[in-house]
């Protein structure tokens, strides 16, 4: 990997551990519903609009859009609306590496090797650490659970990700969009009202309506459309094991950037815990690497297993 492209995948990072921040500054303007389906919308219209449907299956499409789109973000912006730092939210996160491959295993009937499930082992151990960390009030403890449930949902995407073999991924991900607008406004409707939803669409002209459109743009235009857009195509012309761990740098930017922007800090036991997430995903991503390699020697063309899957890639 050259280093022109190591810098770009770390630019990638960068932008989207800068997204947790955005998003904070777009709940403080929209209600966390409603917010998801206006995100996905403006990704939607113009995919409908102007992009090819890609040559995958539909059920793929509508999968990933549940998963990836739906179940990850509705729970997200739940947990950062309910009190979740943003900084946290982007550690927490990373447990859809571990979810993907306990996934793979029980769904896909996929093999793991030992030495990954050591690191994944030490990644739950991290989140563990986390959690109990925030057992001290169901204040803090349901948010964590909720952006588990957000880890879990990409972790969903990931799967049907897999399946659909996609040889067109920033046109299968704008039509991932598709799915989540409807759905989510109905829920929005529903759980949030009108009234609420009303309220933050025509106070848009204050500051902080400004502030929560600059970070939904943020969310849209950088961390989305260029930030994934860089990362396909770095994924296309490197080792996926060598380009997924840079993911891991997301945690780092957002925490940092979160201390420093918004004030948040995190515990000695916290900080413990985000070190173990990050040495058990990494290096269940080394491994995973390191699998493929060896086995395109001894393995016919065609034979699959879990360790394809780099952990975590997008947000």
């Amino acid at each position: 990997m050259s280093f022109k492209h190591c810098l770009l995948a770390a630019s990638v990072a960068v932008m989207w551990g800068l997204n947790f921040l955005a998003i904070d500054f777009s709940l403080e303007q929209f209600p966390p519903f409603f917010l998801v389906a206006l995100r996905f919308a403006v990704l939607a219209i113009p995919a409908l609009l102007f992009v090819p449907k890609p040559d995958v299956k539909l059920r793929w499409i509508v999968g990933y859009g549940m998963g990836f789109g739906l179940l990850q973000f509705l729970f997200l912006y739940w947990a950062m609306a309910a009190g979740m730092p943003a900084g946290l939210a982007s550690l927490v996160l990373q447990a859809s590496g571990p979810f993907t491959v306990l996934l793979g295993m029980t769904v896909l009937r996929e093999r793991v090797r030992g030495s990954q499930m050591a690191f994944l082992i030490v990644a739950m151990a991290g989140l563990s650490v986390v959690g109990w960390q925030r057992l001290d009030s169901s204040a803090s403890f349901l948010p964590f659970l909720l952006t588990l449930a957000g880890a879990f949902g990409w972790a969903v995407g990931n799967i049907c990700n897999r399946q659909a073999h996609s040889v067109e991924p920033v046109k299968f991900t704008m039509w991932m969009s598709v799915v989540p607008p409807v759905p989510m406004l109905l829920l929005a409707l529903v759980v949030e009202g009108p009234g609420t939803i009303g309220q933050s669409l025509t106070t848009l002209m204050t500051p902080t309506g400004w502030l929560g459109l600059a970070g939904l743009a943020y969310t849209v235009v950088i961390a989305t459309i260029l930030g994934s857009g860089i990362w396909s195509w770095l994924m296309s012309r490197n080792p996926a094991g060598v380009v997924a761990p840079f993911s891991m740098l997301v945690p780092i930017v957002g925490m940092s950037g979160a201390w420093f922007v918004l004030g948040e800090t995190v515990s000695l036991g916290e900080m413990c815990g985000a070190v173990l997430v990050i040495i058990g995903v990494l290096g269940a991503g080394m491994r995973a690497a390191i699998g493929p390699k060896i086995r395109a020697e001894v393995v016919p063309t065609g034979v699959e297993d879990v360790a394809d899957v780099p952990a975590g890639t997008r947000c």
